[in-house]
């Protein structure tokens, strides 16, 4: 049986000093690391967009070209609860409450995925091992190769033509297949065989997912029809898939960042865990405001590798302490100006890792 993976911890002091600046803001600034009214707004709005277009699909039945603009905007508002309200809470970051945020958290299975299966995946093994080969389940991708320690099979040199493709099915396969397999299987990938599953989380499991059946299409059927909810699921599921996809790839798989494989038996990390983090990990369009608000601060995918039990809402303020801890231990710390120059970066490495090189 495998060991587990250690980083190393010989020297630290770019971490002890970039969390004590941290902290330090946080005390002077006499402020709680949680989201608290800001994000609680957001909440309100989303949560009000959601019932808004969700009742005016079913109820209101608009025309026909109005009825397909709303389901792109509802694709965008499910995405933007996830980024905003799921995944902070699922971070405990919501709020100060953590039965608050654990009831938040299970927005998750409102938009038809399993929070259990999420924090396992998420929280733990992509956090804490992020693109490291066999532990970050993550990069693990079916139908693509994302770098040069996973496998080279034919079909990965067309994979810089269905990529987009990929994304865009990407929602409807994990609340419609993909949470099936964990459950059936109690594994999370190819190399996690098998996972606690408490009786309480099963049964949440099964009735949260007959909830989900019930909003998105028995009562999408009975209200407008069977081939209205088709093009409608599938409308709103591309559009979902395409933003939550995305927005994870460009802040991991780009050409900047780097992954490891750990082989040896001692398998240990040559960086302490803070720099394999800003190795791994990149930024992008942190100066778009709009960009920031609608997907959470996980363009602050530096900040948040590096401070998970930080609300996404203070990712600029640290920011800035963050680049300057990096300039002085001469680390390095990845950040794209704009959204086209992390997609574009992003493509280059599909395509180089679809000529198997």
């Amino acid at each position: 049986m495998k060991s587990t993976i250690k980083f190393n911890n010989a020297n630290t002091l770019f971490s002890k000093a970039l969390k004590e600046k941290i902290n330090t803001y946080f005390k002077n600034n006499n402020l709680n690391k949680t989201g608290g009214r800001k994000i609680l707004a957001k909440g309100i709005i989303l949560f009000a967009s959601f019932l808004g277009i969700y009742s005016t699909l079913l109820l209101v039945q608009p025309h026909w070209a109005i009825s397909i603009l709303l389901c792109a905007l509802f694709g965008v508002n499910l995405a933007a609860i996830g980024f905003n309200v799921m995944h902070d809470a699922g971070h405990d970051t919501f709020s100060k409450n953590k039965k608050f945020n654990n009831i938040l958290s299970y927005s998750a299975n409102l938009m038809g995925a399993n929070i259990y299966f999420w924090k396992l995946k998420h929280n733990i093994a992509h956090h804490t091992f992020t693109n490291i080969e066999g532990e970050d389940h993550d990069i693990d991708v079916k139908f693509m190769r994302l770098h040069k320690e996973q496998k080279y099979q034919k079909h990965h040199k067309f994979q810089q033509y269905y990529f987009l493709a990929l994304y865009g099915i990407s929602y409807l396969a994990w609340i419609f297949y993909q949470d099936y397999e964990k459950y059936f299987k109690a594994s999370l990938g190819k190399n996690n065989n098998a996972f606690s599953f408490p009786i309480r989380e099963k049964v949440i499991f099964w009735i949260s997912k007959v909830i989900n059946l019930i909003l998105f299409i028995i009562l999408p059927i009975i209200f407008v029809g069977p081939i209205e909810t088709l093009i409608g699921l599938l409308i709103l599921g591309v559009v979902c898939g395409l933003m939550l996809a995305i927005v994870f790839q460009l802040a991991h798989v780009v050409s900047e960042t780097s992954f490891n494989i750990v082989e040896d038996d001692n398998r240990k990390i040559e960086n302490e865990w803070m720099i394999h983090q800003l190795n791994s990990t990149a930024n992008f369009a942190t100066q778009n405001k709009f960009l920031t608000w609608l997907l959470g601060g996980l363009n602050f995918q530096v900040e948040h590798h590096l401070f998970p039990k930080i609300s996404h809402i203070h990712y600029p303020a640290i920011n800035n302490i963050i680049r300057q801890t990096c300039v002085e231990y001469k680390i390095n710390y990845i950040e794209f100006p704009t959204f086209a120059k992390a997609f574009n970066s992003h493509v280059n490495v599909i395509k180089e890792m679809g000529s198997n090189k």
